[in-house]
């Protein structure tokens, strides 16, 4: 029987490449569920490692397993030393994300064994994986500026710990909270690029920490996780109130991407954004407003105005850079961050991919000639 080829979809838009039960996105009402959860109640009401034990292992975790694993994950934090060592060697000019997949392959090294029906090596490698992605993102932000790492601070919890060790200061109390639900906002979102690259990384049955760094590598792209620190790079560039209106109207009409809008899925205004929003509020109520945020609600005003009959709206990169500024954050560490909380979420879709695991091959169009000559190189 001759197979049928299914219809070509550039980016393989809309066409399932998997079965999960571990995220839901309805584009249309603008509604995000981990495992059955809206992501408003998990970021409010919960905590992000609790958040990422749900997505890994399909339900919340009692207080005793939650303590365990927080336990567990604050025990791990702290990176070898070969590794420190090696980040040494890297550029300082190099993109932290790029210093992040290399860092994370090499954890491979080190924790080689490969068990992947062993449910006690499973659960060793996500806690190293959450442990210490935080710890090495820090450690290439000091060390690109001439300073020993700052070791993790066992007394903080995950997001303030992750804070502190960027400034050697114990973060406020709000910071650490806002900082904590981002994670947990960003902690998963269906298959996208990056986790349908961990899924055909995992297909393999290769070892978690390449399934991690073949994410990490994907997400760093402007397309997909590089799109936050676009956005205040946007805003930079428009430098006042009075630019917004111009700056909008002059992109719409030459068909260029305004960083933060416009989702693949969400036509309407992304769940997240509207959350990230809320923080940024307390955030700037709080330590006082600045020109990044008028211009970004100024010009979410216009682009709703123009754009939003055709379902164009603020995305969760819009109001996530403006929340990490207001923390102290670089820009450049805004994409880290996100694979930071997306690790969760790419260990969820690891584990779940060794359930059924069947390796992906895809087919193709071939597009090429055929009974091509083979020509001397003298002839040529």
């Amino acid at each position: 029987m001759t197979a049928t080829l299914c219809e070509y979809k550039p980016g393989l838009e809309n066409i399932p490449a998997a079965k999960s039960s571990i995220s839901h996105v309805d584009g249309q009402q603008g509604i995000l569920e981990y495992r059955g959860i809206n992501v408003q109640e998990l970021a409010f009401k919960g905590s992000f490692l609790e958040t990422a034990y749900l997505l890994i292992w399909d339900k919340l975790p009692t207080k005793e397993e939650l303590e365990g694993f927080e336990s567990d994950i604050t025990y791990h934090r702290r990176i070898k030393y070969r590794i420190r060592d090696m980040m040494k060697c890297f550029p300082e000019s190099g993109h932290p994300m790029d210093a992040l997949q290399t860092s994370a392959a090499a954890l491979g090294l080190f924790y080689s064994r490969r068990a992947l029906d062993d449910p006690k090596y499973i659960r060793k490698a996500v806690v190293r994986l959450l442990a210490k992605i935080p710890t090495m993102v820090a450690a290439f932000h000091q060390m690109r500026r001439g300073n020993d790492p700052i070791q993790p601070n066992d007394e903080l919890d995950y997001a303030a710990n992750f804070l502190y060790m960027l400034t050697e200061r114990k973060p406020h109390p709000l910071a650490a909270r806002i900082f904590d639900v981002c994670l947990t906002l960003h902690a998963e979102h269906t298959i996208n690029a990056s986790t349908f690259s961990a899924m055909v990384t995992a297909s393999t049955l290769t070892d978690p920490y390449a399934v991690v760094a073949s994410a990490v590598g994907t997400l760093a792209g402007p397309l997909h996780g590089g799109a936050n620190e676009e956005v205040l790079s946007m805003l930079e560039e428009i430098g006042s109130i009075d630019n917004v209106r111009s700056y909008a109207e002059h992109c719409i009409t030459n068909k260029k991407k305004i960083m933060g809008f416009g989702h693949r899925v969400y036509k309407v205004k992304d769940p997240r954004a509207t959350i990230l929003q809320s923080l940024a509020v307390q955030l700037f109520d709080e330590t006082g407003h600045d020109r990044y945020y008028e211009l970004a609600i100024e010009l979410e005003k216009v682009i709703e105005e123009k754009l939003g009959h055709k379902g164009i709206y603020p995305n969760v990169d819009f109001y996530s850079g403006l929340v990490y500024s207001k923390l102290g954050i670089p820009s450049d560490l805004f994409t880290p961050i996100f694979a930071i909380a997306r690790v969760a979420g790419w260990l969820a879709h690891w584990k779940e991919q060794l359930a059924v695991n069947r390796i992906f091959r895809p087919t193709q169009v071939y597009t090429g000639v055929h009974n091509a000559s083979y020509i001397p190189i003298e002839e040529r």
